[in-house]
């Protein structure tokens, strides 16, 4: 019987191009990214389903068929009906580095944990295996919703639920760099796997080298710790090892969107299917690698590589 993961966060209608000029509209979010690759990758041997908010207009419609086209289930996805998706624009330089646009404060996916069908939502999560957080999954939501999340993964975990987060800071999503320093803190207390990005720490807590970031992890109680530092070599603490995975070699960078997304997917799906650290740090990179080569989030199925 294979194991389920639930996925929480915002799936966006996504554009890019330049303004101005023809652009591509497709659907993507860090959230989602990770759930469309995971399921793909896992297969029959990993259930993925999505928690999100959309309305009931168009894009919406869309954005769900798009989710069971790539194999991830909508049981948990809400229907707010005055509500639409959020939407973000992607420019994208010579070099393939990104500028992101965003109108996303009044989308559907902010209000997910809010009023009584909350409630709900979270006790199905009770029946889940794993549940997937981002940092974003965290800035998105109402002070309302986050409080309701924060109070509700204790009991997750009491009933087996395992938490993997991914930290994903993004300063604009915030009020101030002190509200999300205090959530995140709160979260961790909860979180079991660990996928962060180093720059990322560097900007929220301060931490200046791997090790600092290692070590204020354990303090969190956070058991396996990843460490996503781009081109480089990640870096891995479990079970009071260390391990360092080189990164392969990407002869052309079109477009990052989706890198630390894709590598999260491609551990995910190693390591939620039997795979050590080390092969499952080689997925990561092996899918990264291969996104940043193609443009947008989501890459073509028959783009996909396979894997080591």
């Amino acid at each position: 019987m294979s194991s389920t993961i639930a996925l929480m966060g915002e799936c966006m209608i996504e554009m890019h191009g330049r303004p101005g000029q023809s652009v591509h509209q497709t659907f993507g979010g860090d959230s989602f990214n990770t759930a469309a690759y995971l399921a793909r990758l896992a297969g029959d041997a990993l259930k993925v389903e999505y928690v999100t908010a959309l309305g009931s207009d168009s894009f919406s419609q869309a954005m769900r068929e798009r989710f069971t086209l790539e194999g991830v289930g909508t049981g948990n996805v809400m229907t707010l009906e005055s509500r639409l998706p959020g939407l973000y624009f992607i420019e994208t330089d010579e070099t393939g580095e990104r500028r992101f646009h965003y109108w996303r404060s009044e989308a559907a996916a902010r209000f997910m944990l809010d009023g009584e069908e909350s409630e709900q939502l979270l006790a199905r999560l009770a029946h889940t295996d794993t549940l997937y957080l981002s940092g974003i999954s965290l800035a998105i939501l109402t002070p309302e919703g986050r409080q309701r999340l924060l109070a509700g993964l204790p009991g997750l975990r009491e009933r087996g639920v395992r938490v993997v987060f991914d930290n994903n800071y993004r300063p604009r999503l915030w009020a101030d760099v002190e509200t999300a320093r205090q959530a995140h803190q709160a979260l961790l207390a909860q979180v079991d796997l660990a996928i962060v990005t180093f720059e990322d720490d560097q900007a929220l807590f301060g931490l200046e080298t791997p090790e600092a970031l290692f070590a204020f992890y354990r303090d969190q109680g956070v058991s396996e710790i990843v460490i996503k530092r781009g081109a480089e070599s990640c870096l891995i603490e479990h079970d009071g090892n260390r391990y360092e995975v080189a990164g392969e070699r990407v002869d052309k960078v079109v477009d990052t969107t989706a890198a630390g997304d894709s590598f999260s997917a491609g551990y995910l799906a190693c390591r939620l299917t039997g795979g050590d650290v080390e092969k499952s740090a080689r997925w990561g990179h092996r899918l990264a690698g291969t996104v940043i080569g193609h443009r947008g989030a989501i890459i073509d199925v028959e783009l996909m590589p396979e894997m080591p």
